[in-house]
């Protein structure tokens, strides 16, 4: 049985949401819809995957995000030469000065944090990618036949340049289904880049304010599962994830264009964050727009495009924008 939802916790909830974004708003200029997904992220439990040229300051945000939620923050530059044992951690030899035994002790590395900033995640070789992302996935880090439980709640933002891609090892497709979002961070526009370059020139910097602590956001994570979503609309999500894959049925422009469509983890994703969503909105029933807003950052990482759409220039949000023309809500 679901508990009892308690209305006064709720609405204390949702208002503290409120302060984050604006905790973080007087760090971080502009990118509000970029802020929004990884707040969606985080609500939801997952992983996201940020792409963006370098200097759009996704660091200060993940920073500012950390500082607002009083959580350990930690970043980690991705190499070509970065082990596994770089990021989860290794065994020393300690001795112990009392009775001279040696004896191994485990070291954390820094995945052991609640943010972890993997900046430029396809500049490492795969075998240090697949280290990280199991502990994405499974929360713990098996080292020597001892499982170390990561701390809660644990949230992965790696990011990626979509531009320099020598010397780069592309993440495979069941690795991106891992991410949560694909989160695509742009060019600020011209007023938001003036504010940007008074606000970092100068003498003083913006301090965040501590807003909300760990264990609140645990308890949001486990309101959003008991936001309301209805059976027409998760019928609907069904409908838009299977007409993804190539085959009878689906629309023209996925058996033109897409190879590989979206899997069943890519519905889960897209039911969390569409509830994330609502309760980031104030609402405790996710929406049709909840769905339209997310469907890009949920699919787009999760659809493997044929050579005619590189050829004809035709990207994975063109795909789910006609996708979602094609198979319209019912009674829209």
């Amino acid at each position: 049985m679901p508990q009892a939802i308690d209305e006064t916790r709720i609405q204390h909830q949702l208002a503290r949401l409120g302060q984050l974004r604006e905790a973080i708003a007087q760090a971080v200029v502009g990118q509000n819809e970029v802020v929004e997904q990884l707040l969606i992220g985080l609500l939801a439990g997952g992983h996201c995957l940020l792409e963006g040229v370098p200097g759009l300051g996704k660091t200060l945000l993940v920073r500012s995000l950390g500082q607002a939620l009083e959580l350990q923050f930690r970043r980690v530059q991705f190499t070509p030469d970065l082990m596994p044992s770089d990021i989860l951690g290794t065994e020393l030899l300690e001795e112990d000065h009392g009775t001279g035994k040696r004896h191994f002790k485990f070291q954390p590395g820094p995945v052991f944090t609640h943010l972890l900033l993997a900046d430029e995640l396809n500049r490492t070789p795969p075998k240090t990618q697949a280290a990280l992302l199991e502990a994405m996935q499974e929360r713990t880090v098996s080292y020597a036949g001892v499982t170390h439980t990561l701390p809660r709640p644990f949230f992965v933002l790696a990011t990626q340049n979509p531009v320099e891609q020598a010397g780069t090892y592309p993440l495979p497709e069941a690795q991106l289904d891992r991410f949560l979002l694909h989160v695509r961070v742009e060019y600020p526009s011209e007023a938001e880049e003036q504010a940007i370059l008074a606000q970092t020139t100068g003498s003083g910097g913006q301090e965040v304010p501590r807003v909300m602590h760990g264990e609140e956001i645990l308890e949001l994570q486990a309101l959003v599962r008991q936001v309301h979503l209805g059976e027409d609309l998760l019928a609907w999500i069904t409908r838009l994830v299977r007409a993804s894959r190539p085959g009878d049925g689906a629309p023209e422009a996925v058996r033109k264009y897409v190879r590989w469509g979206a899997g069943p983890r890519a519905g889960q994703s897209l039911v969390l964050a569409a509830k994330a969503r609502a309760l980031l909105h104030g609402r405790l029933a996710a929406t049709r727009e909840d769905v339209v807003a997310l469907a890009a950052p949920v699919m787009r990482h999760r659809l493997l495009l044929s050579f005619a759409a590189e050829a004809e220039q035709q990207d994975a949000d063109g795909v789910i924008a006609a996708l979602l023309a094609a198979i319209p809500f019912p009674g829209a």
